[in-house]
């Protein structure tokens, strides 16, 4: 069976040989891309391709990854593709990653499509678990990766469960605290607003600045034995080679930084790193294969040429590519302005007409109430013009009556003179007729009283109904010939705009003012960094009383004791200045070598 596959893989690498060319398929972290290549054509040949394709120039940070077996290998640039142990099968399958990390990225990465694609990757790492990050730092990646796609926080837009089918956040994050889904986005969202303002550019960078601070970020780590036998761990990364324990891959043992190590050969499966000082211990190790130390070789080679590279002055390409990045990023500047100066604008054309509505609409409401007003002056002047006219009738009647009891009085008077009795009876009566007549009168008095106040309410009825009218005429007025605060002649007919009036001239008193504002924004950083960190150390205070100590893996312990003593793996090193990192470049250079 073994023979039979051997001789089917033989077959079809003889029949690759012959055909004049052959299928790959790139995989990007956005996209894949496929090419038909040439059967002469060497690894630099589809690496340069790709490049190409994608628009990038910083190169020497990526290469080409395949499967081979149980491991990986990175594509040679200097030998041909199909004399390589790349898979048989057609599409052959490269992944096209980071190869090697920036010290600092915000320094290094200077083209906006490497910045985005290392994002990308180290995003991926982060939630694929391969990089340690805390719960708090978790949080605040995750609002910056959601303003990266999502710009700048719009509560009317982004309402809840907008992120409800985003992976943001590592499982085991999410696992170690009692929160539900709802939580963990309240506290995303609550540090994405915070970033209004920022490009995606500025959020996926800011990103990274945090992302380079993890003590795992960067690290290739390779299983190793030393002379004992003991099991352990080589990270090997921008800085230097870094030992640690099999369960600890945070805080390293030792470690060698490239500017102290003299020598790195490996001879079959034994490794040996030879420090910069003759007095110190030479370090050797054995791996597991001999394909594994090709690998280890491959990466210290090519982080020390950074490393080193990094000390010394840049390229004449470098430079170019930083001038022409520090141009676009000041043409962006002054673009953003721009933009910000005519959104400014369009605001406060959309704020007066607003106003003018809001103040139109106050002016009709004003004038339905005054006629509300006239109509109830109209209705009440009726009515006390009604009362008066009954009042009036009354008084009238009350008069004739008091007449008829004075008329019944004289006749009694003269029939009183007909007899005593009869007279002190008709005095009794006349008696009573006056008291009645008497009662009458002032009846008659108040009713005569009452109408006088009824005429007099009617006149300040109609008084009141001339000063509505008045009022709603002038209002009418106010509404048809003036708007406020805007002469008659101003009244603005369209909200438009010229471009001719938001034009400028990009002189040189531009430069330095940008310059002005982009050292304003390096003394800025420091005041910056120490909000991140508060804003970590807030974040971590909040969910800190909901988390699952049962929970938490090794790594999680050993970065919160990490975090108590203040280590990193950074600690390990001693400070490198730029001066004994060119004395070590002149004086001594790295030897690589296989046995």
């Amino acid at each position: 069976m073994a023979s039979a596959l051997a001789a089917k893989m033989g077959f079809n690498s003889l029949m690759r040989k012959q055909a004049k060319t052959f299928n790959v398929r790139i995989s990007t972290m956005e996209s894949d891309l496929e090419f038909s290549c040439e059967v002469k054509w060497k690894g630099k040949d589809l690496f340069d391709l790709v490049c190409r394709t994608l628009g990038l120039r910083e190169t020497w940070f990526f290469g080409l990854r395949y499967n081979i077996k149980d491991t990986v290998a990175w594509l040679k640039m200097d030998k041909k593709v199909l004399d390589q142990e790349v898979p048989k099968e057609e599409p052959i399958i490269f992944h096209f990653l980071a190869k090697f990390y920036p010290e600092n990225a915000e320094e290094e990465l200077v083209q906006d499509i490497t910045q985005h694609l290392f994002f990308l990757q180290v995003k991926k790492k982060i939630l694929e678990e391969e990089i340690h990050c805390p719960p708090e730092a978790s949080v605040l990646l995750a609002s910056y990766a959601v303003h990266a796609e999502y710009g700048d926080y719009d509560p009317a837009v982004h309402k809840p469960g907008f992120l409800a089918e985003e992976e943001l956040l590592p499982k085991r994050v999410i696992n170690l605290y009692q929160m539900t889904p709802e939580m963990w986005e309240e506290r995303i969202t609550a540090c994405y607003a915070e970033h209004r303002g920022r490009t995606r550019d500025e959020a996926e960078m800011e990103y990274l600045k945090i992302a380079q601070d993890l003590d795992m970020y960067g690290v290739n780590y390779f299983l190793i034995r030393n002379k004992k036998g003991t099991d352990l761990l080589l990270g090997v990364d921008a800085l230097g080679l870094h030992i640690y324990e099999p369960d600890n891959k945070l805080t390293p043992k030792c470690s060698f930084p490239w500017n102290e190590i003299r020598n790195i050969s490996y001879s079959d499966k034994e490794f040996t790193i030879k420090p910069l000082d003759k007095k110190a211990n030479v370090f050797k190790f054995n791996s597991s294969r001999l394909r594994v130390n090709k690998l280890i070789l491959q990466l210290c080679i090519g982080n020390h040429d950074l490393f080193m590279r990094r000390r010394r002055v840049d390229s004449l390409e470098v430079q170019q590519m930083k001038a022409q990045a520090r141009e676009e990023r000041a043409r962006k500047q002054v673009e953003r302005q721009r933009l910000q100066r005519e959104k400014q604008l369009r605001e406060e054309a959309e704020r007066a007409r607003d106003e003018l509505e809001r103040r139109l609409i106050q002016l009709q409401d004003e004038a339905d109430m005054a006629n509300e007003a006239l109509l109830r002056s109209e209705q009440t002047a009726d009515l006390l013009a009604e009362k008066a006219q009954i009042a009036e009738e009354e008084a009238k009647l009350l008069a004739q009556k008091a007449a008829e009891a004075e008329t019944e009085m004289q006749r009694i008077k003269v029939t009183a003179i007909r007899g005593q009795e009869e007279r002190r009876l008709m005095e009794q009566k006349m008696l009573e007729a006056k008291m009645v007549a008497l009662k009458m009168a002032e009846e008659s008095e108040r009713r005569a009283k009452e109408a006088e106040q009824l005429k007099q309410d009617l006149l300040e009825a109609r008084d009141s109904e001339r000063r509505a009218k008045n009022k709603l005429l002038e209002i009418t007025s106010k509404a048809v010939y003036m708007s406020p605060g805007l002469a008659p002649d101003s009244m603005p007919q369209d909200v438009s705009f010229s471009r001719e009036n938001l034009s400028f001239d990009f002189k040189d008193t531009d430069m330095k003012r940008l310059s002005m504002e982009i050292e304003k924004e390096k003394v800025e950083y420091m005041e910056k960094s120490k909000h991140l960190q508060e804003q970590l150390n807030e974040l971590k205070t909040e969910i800190e009383s909901l988390k699952l100590k049962e929970r938490e893996t090794p790594l999680d312990i050993i970065h919160n004791q990490n975090t108590e003593q203040g280590t990193s793996k950074h600690s390990n090193f001693k400070k490198v200045t730029p001066s004994s990192a060119a004395s070590s470049v002149n004086s001594n250079s790295l030897h690589l070598a296989t046995g």
